[in-house]
């Protein structure tokens, strides 16, 4: 079997459950932070909705830079359930299909993230796809939950 097959049910998993989380982001709360040095709710939930397509970035290109060189970082924050939704949906199945589309000798070939021309990640394909995608989207995404308890949001079993 190829090695995308087998991680594609755990990719659907993890975009269902992320799915379900972010359908208790309450809309007009997009600013609020648990601290002052935390990011704000919006912030922190678009970042997980935007953490969906990065399967799509490792596996479209050989090298990334969100931010070139002389851009502005210029975070995007959403401030509705729906448009995280859409995001989410977006991204995911773009992920999903470049996922499915890859060989496995994709895996082994070497990615490369940078943030303003700085290299920030250079490595297998397999490890920033477990890494940069799949686990910084499970990482933010309990992080979220944490956020949504501290709001008295009932959160769904993960």
């Amino acid at each position: 079997m190829a090695l995308a097959q087998l991680l594609l049910p755990e990719f659907d998993a993890e975009m269902a459950s992320t799915r379900r989380l972010l359908e208790c982001v309450p809309d007009g709360k997009a600013s609020w932070q648990p601290h002052q040095k935390s990011m704000a709710l919006g912030r922190l939930a678009t970042h997980v909705a935007q953490l969906a397509s990065r399967g799509a970035d490792v596996f479209g290109q050989d090298e990334w830079d969100p931010w070139p060189p002389g851009t502005t970082v210029n975070p995007l924050v959403l401030d509705s359930r729906a448009k995280l939704l859409d995001l989410l949906a977006d991204g995911s199945r773009k992920a999903r299909a470049a996922l499915a589309a890859a060989p496995d000798e994709a895996f082994a070939g070497t990615w490369t993230m940078k943030r303003q021309g700085k290299q920030v990640f250079t490595g297998p394909r397999l490890q920033a796809y477990r890494g940069l995608a799949m686990n910084h989207m499970i990482h933010h995404r309990a992080q979220l939950g944490v956020y949504l308890r501290l709001l008295g949001v009932e959160i769904p079993g993960m």
